[in-house]
């Protein structure tokens, strides 16, 4: 995980400085465009604080189009938000698509609204990722992660095969590349079979029958970890939620949610919708809604760019392969993963972001928002969060800047690897929950009250488990036409 953002501003903790941060960031915007014209390649950290900020009426469907990292995802959906409705649903990435489903699932009859802020659906974390669907291996049991990680991964198996939407068991690797690292996979086994997940442990000879250029000494096989695009899946939900007599609108920002005697009030662009219940899905903007809506600041979303590299030479992995954990890291490490489309894509890596807005391609541009800084910035837990991971922050700034630093740790599972066979590839913003205590939340988070459920956490694998996500909500909000949630 990279926190040097954090971590190189933590001396700067009065408000005063805050207000001269964001100032210059904001003078810096009206520099960018004369600085990129005179000299096209700044270095990356130069950019992160001069990026032209995009303009609020920029088509982020044809922005995300060219990314290649968002797929058949339709725009022209309906303007227009009701008055009235049984359920609205919040957000219109994967998890709101399908919590839109589910409640059609079982209550054929109702009237289901999703309202998405940006121009089509999906444009953020929800297809800006690497496409994996976990088994369940690295979660703690009994948690809600590794529940609906498991129930999310046979779910989405099974919806694919019913709208048609390509997926490939192709399995994962988790390398151990020395004797030091045995115990933690040997930690990883353990935790896999109290899931429930299939795994088989394998010595050096038979890792490499799977992956002929794999470096290691042992490994755990997940043979049902697979891939899919979750852009087309997104597609496909919205398509089928319509089909069953739902609406999908975008372009509509919802900007408060308040609780009402018939269930819910929705504020939003268009006017307001009043409604018998309301699940938000919201993700980096789930503390703004839900603190606007009067629940609790704390968790505070502060947001990290992952930048992914293509392997130039795609023929050296068959699958997906991942190193053992760092158990004092909350991430997951460099991985190589195999896309739908035939790719091999390497990371992300991990930089703290200065804007939620959607990210932009190959790592080269990085926009500012001034509004999204002063949040990361005036959050206490950002600090504390920056000063116990300080240890860590000079390899992920290392690994963020320096492709060859990157291919270096790349090589430790597939050996031979150089900076040339590395390229940028695409980008994405996660939303990371941190308490105001500096604690990163792990686990997926929910508050409410009354007939509002709110999706307050919900880091990897949400994706994977966003059908098993979207009943847990549902189960919380209890009947549509009930007047209490359960």
């Amino acid at each position: 995980m990279m926190l040097s953002l954090p971590w190189l501003l933590a001396p700067l903790a009065s408000p005063p400085t805050f207000v001269f941060v964001c100032q210059a960031a904001a003078k810096s915007i009206k520099r960018r465009a004369s600085l990129q014209r005179r000299v096209p390649h700044l270095p990356y950290f130069f950019h992160f604080w001069v990026t032209k900020k995009a303009a609020p009426s920029v088509n982020r469907a044809a922005e995300a189009a060219s990314l290649g990292a968002v797929t058949s995802i339709r725009s022209a959906r309906p303007r227009a938000a009701p008055q009235s409705c049984d359920l609205v649903v919040v957000g219109g990435g994967i998890i709101g698509l399908a919590v839109a489903r589910e409640a059609l699932l079982r209550e054929p009859r109702s009237s289901v609204v999703v309202l998405e802020r940006e121009q089509a659906v999906a444009l953020h974390q929800s297809s800006h990722n690497s496409g994996v669907i976990h088994a369940g291996i690295y979660y703690q049991p009994g948690s809600l992660k590794a529940r609906l990680c498991v129930e999310g991964a046979a779910a989405m198996y099974k919806l694919c095969a019913e709208l048609r939407v390509p997926t490939e068991p192709i399995g994962k690797l988790i390398i151990a590349t020395s004797a030091a690292e045995l115990p933690g996979l040997e930690r990883l086994h353990e935790r896999a079979l109290a899931n429930g997940v299939r795994v088989e442990r394998l010595d050096h000879a038979e890792l490499r029958e799977i992956e002929p250029h794999a470096s290691g000494i042992a490994a755990l096989h997940s043979p049902d970890t697979g891939i899919v695009d979750y852009g087309a899946v997104c597609a496909a939900l919205a398509e089928d939620v319509e089909a069953r007599g739902g609406a999908v609108i975008t372009g509509c920002e919802v900007e408060q949610i308040e609780r009402s005697s018939g269930g819910a009030r929705i504020v939003h662009a268009q006017g307001s919708t009043d409604c018998r219940g309301a699940i938000v899905c919201a993700g980096l903007q789930s503390d703004r809604l839900a603190q606007a809506s009067g629940a609790s600041a704390d968790p505070r979303i502060v947001p990290f760019r992952g930048a992914y590299f293509a392997l130039r030479r795609p023929e050296l992995v068959r699958g997906l392969i991942y190193p053992v954990p760092d158990p004092a890291l909350p991430f997951l490490g460099v991985h190589m993963t195999r896309r739908i489309g035939g790719d091999v894509v390497v990371g992300p890596t991990a930089l703290p972001a200065a804007t939620r807005g959607a990210a932009r391609g190959g790592g080269e541009r990085w926009s500012v928002s001034p509004a999204d800084l002063l949040s990361t910035l005036s959050w206490p837990g950002s600090y504390r969060m920056a000063w116990h991971w300080r240890r860590q922050a000079p390899r992920e700034l290392a690994w963020a800047l320096s492709r060859s630093a990157y291919a270096r740790e790349a090589s430790r599972l597939v050996g031979g690897l150089t900076a040339v066979d590395l390229e940028p590839s695409f980008a994405g913003i996660r939303a990371q929950a941190v308490g105001r205590d500096g604690a990163l939340i792990d686990d997926f988070a929910f508050s409410g009250e009354g007939r509002i459920v709110q999706l307050r956490n919900a880091p990897s694998p949400a994706a994977t488990a966003s059908l098993a996500i979207a009943a847990y909500c549902c189960d919380r909000l209890g009947p549509i036409d009930s007047a209490e949630p359960q």
